[in-house]
């Protein structure tokens, strides 16, 4: 069984360059999102598991402690973490393709802020939204 349903307007930036994180939330954040961040992977799992439930995850591939493709991997195993969609963000080239397997999809960066919004609302407007 999944765990509680997603926040509609809740994302989560998992995000290791702050200049990033912080200029993809205050996108977001303009947008009506309510946003929160994670400088890896680690941080995103504790966070998740400890009740977060964002509508969406945008996940960077290359970070220090738990990069996205470990992230990824425990994801996928938690049974109560593997429906929430996720938006990988990455400038990793061809090799993101096989690295996003499973994700809902890849943005390349740098990330275009219509791009970023179009990609968020496709997850979290209305009956779009995981869970619902």
């Amino acid at each position: 069984m999944t765990g509680a349903a997603p926040h509609p307007k809740r994302v989560l930036i998992v995000e290791d360059n702050e200049v990033t994180r912080d200029v993809m939330a205050l996108i977001l954040e303009s947008d009506g999102y309510e946003v929160t961040t994670a400088a890896n992977g680690r941080t995103a799992l504790e966070r998740l598991r400890g009740g977060e439930r964002p509508c969406v995850i945008l996940l960077d591939l290359m970070m220090p402690v738990m990069d996205g493709w470990q992230f990824r991997e425990e994801q996928r195993r938690d049974g109560a973490l593997a429906d929430i969609p996720v938006v990988v963000c990455t400038a990793a080239g061809e090799g993101a393709q096989k690295a996003a397997l499973g994700a809902a999809e890849l943005l390349s960066k740098p990330v275009e802020a219509d791009d970023l919004l179009a990609a968020v609302r496709r997850f979290c407007d209305g009956s779009s939204c995981c869970g619902t």
